[in-house]
């Protein structure tokens, strides 16, 4: 099945000399793949004469005369930067000229653009992030990741029907198991939300497992653990912080005397696999599930390694056809626009750049 993704080619902490670099090597990986590089065009094609590289049949370049700074606000971008090369990128996926979109850009820039431009999904009040963690058993999905810092018990129920499908989808599992993130794992715990998100999803037609612990995010108890984007965002940079603590910790260690520095070559191999099983690159790429759109955040700082694997997530996402699961499984849920939540108070977070 031929694919095509537009990458925001400026966004992000390095721009082109990561998006351009990452697309060619998406475009060798997968030959049913085509890409159109959106941003400033000059600066594009030199990348690409420095990659030895040129436009062709399955890589093109489509002209954006803006570009979205990092610490732009979501409210700015959108008003006066309607030519930026995260708008036209996002415009390509509504026009139907690519599959799915992918960027590195401003997190609360590219939400509201995303949601302004797509609109969100019938049923769907909010849009949510959702990525993979590594986990005892592979991956764990977890959303929401930073959009919605405050969340109604439906919103959750949402939540889970759509990352539900992501996981469906993209690890080919029929019918994923759900956990809600919580104090306890008893029914009686967590505050008045989560136990009616709690009620909500066991009469639901998902696979419910029941309330989950932050240690069973990382054991892999469930395919998916759902929360609300402030507690969601807050364990991933806990999480990010700890891997960097844990590594600095162990090279510190391995330092400390000529035995150490010895017994740290003999460990090399088994360090060296350590390091790439765990390493974030692997699990960069965060979509924002509820948009009639496929749209796939990188993170800022992404290397090129790391933008590959947000690539990859977009292509994966399109594939297997997830916006058609999810719509699906609204409809099994008798999910309609009515049954939006009414004068709630959702804050988008913009933290998780």
């Amino acid at each position: 099945m031929d694919i095509t993704i537009a990458i925001d080619a400026m966004g992000g902490d390095h721009g082109p000399h990561v998006t351009v670099p990452a697309a060619l090597r998406a475009l060798d990986s997968d030959p049913q793949l085509n890409v159109v590089l959106v941003g400033l065009t000059d600066a594009i094609e030199a990348e690409l004469k420095a990659h030895k590289a040129a436009v062709n049949p399955r890589l093109r370049i489509h002209h954006a005369t803006e570009v979205v700074t990092m610490d732009e606000s979501p409210q700015s971008a959108l008003k006066n930067k309607k030519d930026s090369s995260m708008r036209v990128a996002i415009n390509l996926v509504k026009s139907g000229e690519a599959n799915a979109c992918v960027s590195a850009g401003n997190t609360g820039a590219l939400m509201a653009t995303a949601r302004f431009v797509l609109k969100t999904l019938p049923g769907i009040d909010r849009p949510a992030i959702a990525s993979a963690l590594p986990s005892e058993k592979g991956n764990t999905y977890m959303l929401d990741l930073g959009a919605n810092a405050d969340c109604t018990a439906e919103h959750l129920y949402q939540f889970a029907i759509m990352g539900a499908m992501l996981v469906s989808c993209v690890e080919h599992k029929e019918r994923p198991t759900v956990g809600l993130l919580n104090i306890g794992s008893e029914d009686i715990k967590g505050n008045e939300v989560a136990k009616q998100a709690g009620e909500l999803l066991k009469a639901s037609h998902l696979n419910f497992y029941g309330n989950v612990e932050g240690d069973d995010i990382f054991k892999g108890t469930t395919d998916l653990v759902v929360c609300d984007g402030f507690v969601g965002n807050v364990s991933l940079k806990t999480t990010e912080g700890l891997a960097h603590m844990m590594g600095k910790f162990l090279t510190q260690e391995f330092k400390k005397s000529w035995l150490t520095k010895l017994m740290a070559l003999c460990a090399m191999p088994v360090l060296k696999a350590f390091k790439k099983r765990l390493d974030p690159r692997r699990y960069n790429g965060a979509s924002f599930l509820g948009l009639r759109g496929i749209v796939v955040k990188s993170h800022g700082g992404a290397d090129q390694v790391a933008f590959f694997s947000a690539i990859h997530v977009a292509i994966e996402e399109a594939r297997s056809g997830v916006l058609r699961r999810i719509t699906e499984q609204l409809e099994i849920e008798h999910l309609q626009p009515s049954a939006a939540v009414k004068g709630s108070t959702v804050k988008h977070s913009q933290d998780m750049q």
